[in-house]
């Protein structure tokens, strides 16, 4: 069985700022069922529809602070709904 599998990933140093623009930007997509990511190495586009799978994390250790978000859905099938988050 042949595997539909693309992929992009990105990494760089962005001030808080920039990271603003990128995090409004993909809020947008969201919004508007359409998410495009591209940079030199690639490019992917995505429609993200119906429950959203949401899983942040956050964590301090020592002088290293990281907050990992991440969104996933399933084009084919919809997904439970789970307890919402509370930020603050």
């Amino acid at each position: 069985m042949l595997e539909n599998k693309q992929r992009f990933r990105h990494q760089s140093l962005q001030d808080c700022q920039s990271i603003q623009q990128m995090l409004d930007a993909i809020a947008k997509g969201i919004a508007k069922g359409e998410l495009s990511f591209s940079d030199q190495d690639g490019e992917i586009r995505m429609n993200p529809q119906g429950l959203l799978d949401l899983k942040v994390t956050a964590s301090e250790e020592d002088s290293r602070h990281r907050l990992e978000i991440r969104i996933a859905w399933q084009a084919d099938e919809p997904l439970q709904a789970k307890e919402p988050l509370k930020v603050g």
